[in-house]
């Protein structure tokens, strides 16, 4: 398994795939969720970071044995984020791309369902909504 964090600082992606490459891996997937302009100026995250390091750490020895992936790098943003940063980076790595598309899907997937992450969306029109 590989880097599994939630962390208030931006998270730096190159460093992320220069750490994920070996000579057993054939391809690495990067996914990177981002704040889109759908009426917000921002959204703040929050979550029980020792609860949801142990489920991201659970999801991604998951799938590792179920895509049979080299390496998993899973990390979260908290606190409050604008319009175009960074909110999640999942690297993986696997001896052939199926696997390791199948796997990234599979990580994104797990987390959207139940990882203790809880998002405000802050509207220009100054509204504020809590939601997971």
């Amino acid at each position: 398994m590989g880097f599994i964090a939630i962390t208030r600082e931006d998270i730096d992606v190159a460093q992320l795939l220069k750490n994920a490459k070996n000579p057993q891996t054939g391809g690495i997937v990067i996914f990177v969720g981002t704040v889109r302009d759908d009426g917000i100026e921002a959204m703040e995250f929050e979550s029980f970071d020792e609860v949801a390091i142990k489920d991201l750490e659970t999801i991604a020895e998951q799938a590792t044995e179920q895509f049979s992936l080299n390496s998993v790098d899973i990390i979260h943003r908290n606190g409050l984020l604008k319009v175009e940063d960074t909110i999640l980076v999942i690297v993986v790595g696997a001896v052939h791309r199926p696997e390791a598309f199948e796997g990234c899907r599979f990580i994104l997937e797990e987390i959207k369902r139940y990882i203790p992450i809880w998002k405000k969306d802050i509207h220009t029109r100054g509204e504020e909504h809590w939601h997971h």
